[in-house]
């Protein structure tokens, strides 16, 4: 199905992997396939994003916020009970090594497929409906657009709600209609 892709959506998928990488995620999930949209989509489907809100950054936050990490807040938190973060972090590397907390996780994998994350189920899904949406509207490629909207379709919890977080989805769909790329 890659073959299909545009060189943009192609870049899509790469950087979906590379900020779900970032993030410390497990797989690839339409979230991140969202977030890598936002950062190489062509400047004018950019642009009808940022008219709504969507943008790179506002994703990219709001994906960095629910990573399960513990923050500044957390790590203040444990302090006024009287546990020091950092503390526990030195003694666990001490006893069991560097980047112990991050093991298999992300970027700090290790092992034969390090730097390689699956694609969760939805994720797959929303690349199957980009591919239906393609097909729908007889484009003979797969682009941005089509993965926008195969992401939209997927009725995924967390990137529907990043998203009507700042825009109802059946609104979107209906600004790309008038996307150059004719996607809607």
């Amino acid at each position: 199905m890659f073959e299909r892709f545009t060189a943009g959506a192609r870049a899509a998928v790469v950087t979906a992997q590379a900020e779900a990488g970032e993030l410390n995620a497990p797989r690839i999930e339409p979230a991140h396939l969202l977030l890598g949209l936002l950062v190489t989509a062509d400047v004018t489907l950019r642009h009808l994003l940022a008219d709504v809100g969507l943008t790179a950054e506002t994703v990219r936050s709001e994906l960095a916020r629910d990573t399960g990490v513990l923050g500044d807040e957390d790590a203040a938190a444990l302090g006024a009970i009287g546990i020091d973060l950092d503390s526990v972090r030195a003694r666990l590397e001490e006893t069991f090594g560097e980047g112990v907390l991050d093991r298999g996780l992300g970027r700090n994998r290790r092992g034969p497929f390090a730097g390689h994350l699956p694609f969760d189920p939805a994720a797959k899904k929303s690349l199957q409906l980009a591919l239906r949406e393609a097909l729908a509207r007889r484009d003979r490629v797969i682009g941005c657009e089509h993965l926008l909207l195969g992401i939209l379709r997927s009725d995924d919890d967390r990137a529907c709600t990043l998203v009507e977080s700042h825009v109802s989805r059946r609104a979107l769909r209906d600004r790309l209609r008038d996307y150059p790329g004719r996607a809607a």
